[in-house]
């Protein structure tokens, strides 16, 4: 069994729910922290679902702002952490491990 720690998923947010990570075949992933940044002057807001439930929803982040959050959530096999922003000025830095 191999364990592997990984950034998951690095990147600018869309406008419209998208897909950030998909959990590869035979894999469980385990999501140990979730970092928002907001690079604009004005405030904006974030959603993100994990396996279609949402974990934050509408949530807001001030201008210049980040935001840290550390969870424990497993997803097995295929799952997907999905998520998107009021403007493309907010990233996702979304950290954790891999066990095949």
């Amino acid at each position: 069994m191999a364990t592997t720690t990984k950034a998951l998923y690095r990147g600018a947010a869309a406008t419209s729910s998208a897909t950030l990570y998909t959990v590869p075949s035979s894999t469980t992933a385990i999501i140990t922290n979730i970092a928002i940044t907001n690079t604009a002057a004005a405030a904006a807001t974030y959603t993100i679902s994990l396996d279609g439930v949402v974990f934050a929803a509408a949530s807001s982040i001030a201008a210049n702002d980040t935001i840290i959050i550390d969870v424990k959530q497993v997803l097995a096999t295929t799952k997907i952490i999905a998520g998107f922003a009021s403007a493309v000025t907010v990233n996702f830095h979304i950290c954790g491990v891999e066990i095949a």
